[in-house]
């Protein structure tokens, strides 16, 4: 999953993180939902290509890759449905903010406000919240263009809608999301340095139900966490202070990066300064790029009952992560019943890890904390570096088998299919897996 090669021309580029050269032969751009229409029913091979921001192959195609950020903008908020209907190729900073204005909120937001809404939602993108789901956990319907150009239509309540929504471009390119909304809110941020970790081992849930959303940042090098990032909501009224020390821990003087040396103008206010939702929630501004991509990640969720015994599982090999390291990341995500999303069925704690941009480096310690997390049950994040096999993710996930019918349904020629599905979802007569056991 990592690519080791010299970065060869490409007529179409690179992610974000420039560590995939897409092998694409054109990247099409249509301004309107006909013209992709038209594009898909002639394809042979085709990908959707949100943000860039994926660290792996799953966008990536050998034929042609489509983008919907030319689509026409749409931000259609029901305020007595409380949804909003959006254009997939929207990131999420540019429309969070007319939410708000009508008086609603989505229930989380990831750290970067750049993404866009459908390739997040695609892979199972996610925030911190004990209670908060992914990203995608807010879909109540799609349009999806299908591999004969038809404008199809999936909506909860479908047999096909738990498949439908983490399907990492398996079934069509999405035009339209309609997101399920609450109502706006506002939050205080503060960032605390070193928590001791015995207290983070022996008290988990109460560190991580603190706030409305929690982040932990370590560098796997010392024994303290580096920095608690607490997103508590508040009313008008609410505290605006927060106590000195906290469970052994130390209030920042002054706004923090979570990544050592970052300049901390590109993340948003601290210090509990009250802001609306969407300018607290992600970790950083849509006005600054966080960093320049020189970084690769990877990242792991375990049932939320293992939190403790798989962070001592990492501790026992932080010699082997800390070198390649900038920055780790502890989030907790709550179960939904998406078929692929990592914490289907659990809620879970998500490992998080931005590695140093050295794919040769950083390939081995990826493995060795898959060993450490194996008997976890460890679900690896579809769009970021990882080497779980195949044949361990079906036994993941109990609805692997669904979605492999599923994906044949809905594209029979494999119009969407790519080297990556390919590998982790292969097809065979009858629909059994490779080796013959029952699919």
């Amino acid at each position: 999953m990592i690519d080791h090669s010299a970065h060869a021309p490409s007529a179409v580029g690179q992610n974000w993180a420039r560590n995939i050269t897409f092998a694409a032969r054109r990247l099409h751009t249509p301004a309107s939902v006909a013209e992709l229409q038209e594009i898909v029913a002639a394809g042979s091979a085709i990908r959707a290509l949100g943000t860039g921001h994926s660290f792996n192959t799953v966008a990536d195609t050998e034929g042609e890759l489509v983008s919907v950020a030319g689509l026409p903008r749409v931000v259609e908020v029901d305020p007595s449905a409380r949804t909003a209907t959006v254009s997939a190729g929207l990131r999420f900073g540019e429309f969070t903010g007319e939410l708000h204005r009508s008086g609603l909120a989505l229930h989380n937001l990831g750290s970067l406000p750049h993404i866009s809404v459908a390739g997040a939602c695609a892979t199972g993108t996610h925030g911190s919240g004990v209670t908060n789901r992914a990203l995608a956990g807010a879909v109540r319907a799609m349009e999806i263009v299908t591999a004969d150009g038809t404008l199809a239509k999936v909506g909860r309540g479908d047999a096909d809608f738990p498949g439908a929504v983490v399907s990492l471009g398996a079934l069509g390119v999405v035009t339209r999301l309609t997101l399920d909304l609450v109502p706006a809110f506002e939050i205080r941020q503060w960032v605390y340095e070193g928590l001791p970790q015995d207290q983070l081992l022996g008290r988990f849930d109460e560190v991580m139900s603190e706030a409305y959303s929690v982040s932990l940042f370590t560098s796997w090098r010392d024994d303290p966490i580096d920095q608690v990032w607490l997103k508590r909501r508040t009313g008008l009224s609410g505290p605006g202070t927060a106590p000195r020390r906290w469970l052994g821990a130390t209030l920042a003087e002054g706004p923090r990066h979570p990544v050592p040396g970052m300049p901390a103008r590109h993340c948003t206010e601290q210090e509990g300064t009250r802001g609306p939702w969407h300018a607290r929630l992600p970790h950083f501004r849509l006005e600054f790029t966080p960093s320049n991509g020189d970084e690769l990640q990877s990242e792991y969720f375990v049932d939320r009952s293992d939190a403790a015994a798989a962070y001592q599982a990492l501790d026992g090999i932080r010699e082997q992560i800390a070198p390649l390291l900038q920055i780790g990341e502890i989030r907790t995500v709550a179960a939904d019943d998406l078929w692929l999303s990592p914490a289907q069925g659990r809620d879970s704690v998500a490992f998080h890890f931005t590695w140093v941009p050295d794919g040769a480096a950083v390939a081995p310690v990826v493995a060795a904390v898959e060993e450490a997390l194996a008997p976890f049950a460890a679900r690896p994040h579809w769009g970021k570096v990882f080497t779980t096999p195949p044949g361990t993710l079906r036994g993941l996930y109990e609805h692997y088998a669904d979605f492999e019918r599923l994906t044949e349904r809905w594209d029979p020629t494999g119009t969407f299919r790519n080297d990556f599905l390919a590998r982790h979802f292969p097809r065979t007569a009858g629909g059994a897996e490779e080796d013959g056991t029952a699919g």
